[in-house]
């Protein structure tokens, strides 16, 4: 059992979280990359103060019930690897927030950056009317999406009745109920008749051989949306197969793969893949025009 009995400032306790992740050995990748930031992204929301906070706050004294708040959480997060956003309900994504529980992926897609290009040069956000989020999970990319494209429809999928309840909360938050419809579908199966300028998708992807290595943390993610069979390319191929019927003449699909990335090439040379880059980091995330996909033969 950690002593906190000595702490009384916001800095001793950011300061202690800190020591405790790092003798700790956690894995992050949750929103943060090392200790330090783990312990922002962990006291502050539960205190409710924004990170951008005047610093001098951090020298202010917590009342008896905060301090007990936030030793618990300390101590869950050591002793049950509980990532921070599943013990403060909150992850970012595009700049945006969202509330997220243990019934969805925390939100840390590279696809942000696209959103907030509004997936320029990839094509003209003048000519995106509609948009398709498939395995759409808390509604991050699809609420991100109607954000970046006020004047487009955004229609966002997900099989999880759990995941879609979540996505709820997010969309009535955001105040997009007009803007973000939400269907129970596995995959294409029960969307509505409609043609989409862009498809994007962050599917399960990871293979059998890393979900056997996964982190504790990531054991607390819904299996659901990680486990893509074998070679973790199970959903990939349904949406290769599929998504040319449901996309417009010049419409682009958008997927990530993660580690898949690979193996999905591999499997399929004569695939014209684009792999894009990101200037913030992150990778296995591949465009394919309309025109491309309607060349394919599976």
């Amino acid at each position: 059992m950690m002593d906190m009995s000595n702490l009384r400032t916001i800095r001793d306790f950011l300061r202690f979280a800190t020591s405790c992740f790092n003798e700790a050995g956690l894995v992050y990748g949750h929103g943060t990359e090392n200790a330090w930031d783990e312990a922002v992204a962990l006291i502050l929301p539960t205190l409710h103060l924004s990170q951008d906070i005047d610093r001098s706050i951090l020298d202010a004294s917590l009342t008896d019930s905060e301090r007990e708040k936030v030793s618990q959480l300390i101590g869950r997060r050591v002793s049950e690897r509980v990532p921070v956003p599943y013990l403060t309900h909150e992850a970012w994504f595009a700049d945006l927030t969202f509330y997220v529980d243990e019934r969805v992926l925390i939100p840390r897609s590279p696809i942000a950056e696209l959103i907030e290009n509004q997936f320029q040069p990839w094509i003209d956000p003048d000519q995106v009317h509609r948009i398709l989020d498939l395995c759409t999970g808390s509604g991050c990319i699809a609420i991100a999406c109607a954000k970046a494209f006020p004047d487009s429809i955004v229609d966002a999928s997900d099989i999880s009745t759990d995941a879609l309840a979540v996505a709820k909360i997010n969309v009535l938050r955001h105040d997009l109920v007009d803007h973000v419809n939400l269907h129970r579908s596995d995959l294409f199966t029960d969307l509505p008749n409609s043609k989409y300028d862009i498809i994007v998708s962050n599917p399960p992807y990871v293979d059998a051989a890393d979900m056997a290595a996964l982190p504790a943390e990531y054991h607390h993610e819904p299996t659901l949306g990680l486990a893509a069979g074998e070679e973790g390319l199970d959903i990939v191929l349904k949406i290769l197969k599929n998504a040319n019927h449901y996309l417009n003449p010049k419409g682009i699909l958008i997927v990530e793969v993660g580690n898949s990335e690979y193996a999905l090439a591999e499997a399929f040379p004569h695939i014209p893949f684009t792999w894009l880059e990101f200037q913030r980091g992150g990778g296995g995330v591949f465009l394919l025009t309309a025109e491309q996909l309607s060349q394919l033969n599976f």
